[in-house]
C-alpha cells in the first residue's frame, strides 16, 4: 500500500520577511500549487492515502480562496484518502459549521481516533491525536494497538524527552516504543528527519514542503511511504518536491582591498555550486576588511538579482584598524582617526564603523 506522509506546508503564508510584491504573490501560489502537485503526484503513483501531519495552514486568518481550493482538490481526488492532523498552526475550519466532510478526508481531535484503511493484501490502522498542552502527559498512556496488526500512528510536536521553556508540545519518543507502532508520522520540524522507533518501528519527520525563508534551506518534499499489509515493513523515500529551493552560504573576504575582489570571490564559489535561477540565495559576508576597503554590498547584490529568483546580502564582516599607523599621520585622514580613537563618549565597538564612514566621506564616496 503506497501512502504519502507530509507535514507543514503552511499554506497561504504572508511571506512577508524577504518577498515583496507581485514575487510575495507568486510564491504563495506557488507553495498552494505545490500541494496540488504532490496530489497528482499520488495519483499518478497509485498512493491510496495521504497523510497530513500537521499545519496545513499558517495562521488562523486563511483566505476563503485557499480553504475552498484545498476543498474542491480533495473532493476531486475521492479514490484517495486525506487523513488531515492538525498542528499548532491550524486553527482555520477547513469544513466549518455544517458543511458536509467528504468521506476521503478524516480528521482527529485531542484523544485517539483510529481508522481502517483498506488495502489489496489487507488493511492498516492509522491512529491520530491533537497534541496539546494540556494533553500531552496522559495522551501516550492512552494509546492502544493490536500487535498483529499494521499501525501507522500520526502526530504534531517536537520530539524531545522532556518539557521545555516554551509552550511548544513535546513527543518523548520512549513513550512510544513497544506499543506495536510500524510507522510514526510526525510533523512540526521543517527539515527530513528518521531515525528507529523501537525494534519494530520507525519515525519520520518529511520536513516542510516548501522551503518559505533562510532558517528552511535546501531541498524540501514529502515521503513516499510502502506498507506491507502483510509483514508491516515500511519503505520509505524521501521525494525532493519543491519549486524551488533556498540556500544560505558564508563567503570570507578578509584582506579584500575592495568591493569587486569580493565579488570575485562570490563568482568563484557559485562556480562550484548547481544553483540556477529559480533559487533563493542568502550570501553572508565575514571576515576583517580594513578601514579603507572601498566597500558597497549593495553593488554585489545588483550583480546577482538577474541571476536568481530572489537574492539577500549579509554583511557580518568587522572593522580591522591598527590605531597605531594613523599616530604620525599629519594629513585630515590621521588627525580624524585620532580624534575618533581617543572619544571616551563613543563606544569601543562603534569606533571602527564611523571611522570607515567619516574615511568614506573623506575620499568622496558615496556611502550605503
Amino acid at each position: 500500500m503506497k501512502m504519502i506522509h507530509c507535514a507543514d506546508l503552511h499554506l497561504d503564508s504572508k511571506l512577508n520577511t524577504h518577498l515583496t510584491g507581485e514575487k510575495r504573490k507568486e510564491r504563495r501560489a506557488e507553495i498552494i500549487n505545490s500541494f496540488w502537485r504532490m496530489i497528482q503526484y499520488g495519483e499518478n503513483h497509485h498512493v491510496e492515502a495521504i497523510l497530513i501531519a500537521g499545519d496545513l495552514f499558517d495562521t488562523s486568518f486563511v483566505s476563503e480562496t485557499v480553504i475552498r481550493s484545498v476543498r474542491q482538490m480533495i473532493m476531486d481526488h475521492p479514490h484517495i484518502c486525506f487523513y488531515y492532523l492538525r498542528g499548532n498552526h491550524d486553527h482555520a475550519e477547513l469544513f466549518p459549521g455544517t458543511e458536509q466532510v467528504p468521506d476521503n478526508l478524516k480528521l482527529f481531535g485531542d484523544s485517539w481516533q483510529y481508522y481502517t484503511q483498506p488495502g489489496q493484501k489487507g488493511s492498516v490502522v492509522i491512529a491520530g491525536a491533537e497534541l496539546t498542552y494540556k494533553n500531552q502527559e496522559s495522551l501516550f498512556d492512552t494509546l492502544y494497538l493490536h500487535p498483529d496488526g499494521v499501525n501507522i500512528v500520526m502526530l504534531h510536536g517536537q520530539e524531545a524527552e522532556y518539557k521545555g521553556q516554551d509552550k511548544t508540545v513535546r513527543i518523548p519518543l520512549r513513550q512510544l516504543k513497544n506499543k506495536g507502532i510500524d510507522y510514526l508520522a510526525l510533523g512540526h520540524i521543517h527539515t527530513y528527519k528518521k531515525g528507529e522507533l523501537d525494534a519494530r518501528g520507525i519515525w519520520c519527520y518529511p520536513g516542510c514542503l516548501e522551503g518559505r525563508g533562510f532558517d528552511e534551506c535546501g531541498e524540501h518534499g514529502f515521503i513516499l511511504l510502502d506498507v506491507d499489509e502483510e509483514t508491516g515493513i515500511c519503505e520509505t523515500e524521501f521525494i525532493p518536491f519543491s519549486s524551488r529551493n533556498l540556500y544560505t552560504v558564508q563567503i570570507d573576504v578578509s584582506g579584500c582591498v575592495c568591493t569587486e575582489e569580493a565579488g570575485n570571490l562570490i563568482e568563484c564559489m557559485l562556480e562550484e555550486t548547481s544553483w540556477d535561477c529559480s533559487h533563493m540565495i542568502k550570501i553572508v559576508l565575514t571576515g576583517k576588511l580594513g578601514p579603507d576597503t572601498e566597500w558597497n554590498p549593495y553593488l554585489l547584490k545588483k550583480r546577482l538579482d538577474d541571476r536568481f529568483y530572489y537574492v539577500k546580502i549579509q554583511d557580518e564582516t568587522k572593522i580591522e584598524i591598527d590605531y597605531g599607523n594613523y599616530m604620525d599621520d599629519e594629513t585630515l585622514t590621521g588627525e580624524f582617526v585620532r580624534i575618533v580613537s581617543a572619544a571616551l563618549e563613543i563606544p569601543e565597538e562603534e569606533k571602527p564603523v564611523m571611522i570607515r564612514y567619516g574615511l568614506q566621506a573623506l575620499a568622496g564616496e558615496e556611502m550605503d
